[in-house]
């Protein structure tokens, strides 16, 4: 990785953490509205910015959350299976809108690891959890395709790392 790709990664890791303060403690609940999740956008347009957004929640978890050894675990894992997922599907599609929304769809559907998550640790009911937590993250992310959108626009994301 080359001094650009690195500081710009940390840039994507540090924003993704003071984000995520700003609506805190939403961003470690049952009802989870983590708008710097909306930071997992940026994976559609290169999969090197798979290191910051994967250092920022690793960070985010370990310094912040309620939940250190779960949430680093269970938080930094979904983040990091959801992200290859979509690495992998991306390969074979070309439309940025479709990657957007394939993105979204891959990141709800993978909250179950953060329900398993909530179940563990504090006994919460998973099929409820799943729902809450889907429903927060896919929002998010729904909201965030017309923000990543117009910054492409501006920022040429795929050629900026």
């Amino acid at each position: 990785m080359n001094s650009k790709n690195l500081v710009l990664n940390g840039i994507i890791a540090a924003l993704y953490i003071a984000v995520t303060m700003l609506i805190q403690p939403f961003g470690f609940t049952a009802v989870q509205f983590r708008v710097s999740e909306l930071f997992n956008h940026l994976i559609v347009f290169n999969k090197k910015y798979l290191y910051g957004i994967v250092l920022g929640v690793f960070l985010t978890n370990l310094l912040f959350s309620p939940m250190k050894g779960y949430d680093l675990i269970f938080g930094t894992g979904h983040s990091l299976l959801s992200l290859l997922i979509t690495i992998f599907i991306c390969k074979y599609v070309k439309n940025i809108w479709a990657r957007l929304a394939i993105n979204t769809i891959v990141f709800t559907l993978m909250m179950w690891l953060i329900a398993l998550e909530l179940k563990l640790a504090f006994g919460l009911p998973f099929l409820e959890t799943y729902y809450t937590t889907a429903a927060g993250e896919f929002i998010v992310l729904l909201a965030g395709i017309p923000v990543m959108y117009a910054l492409n626009k501006r920022i040429n994301l795929a050629k900026a790392l």
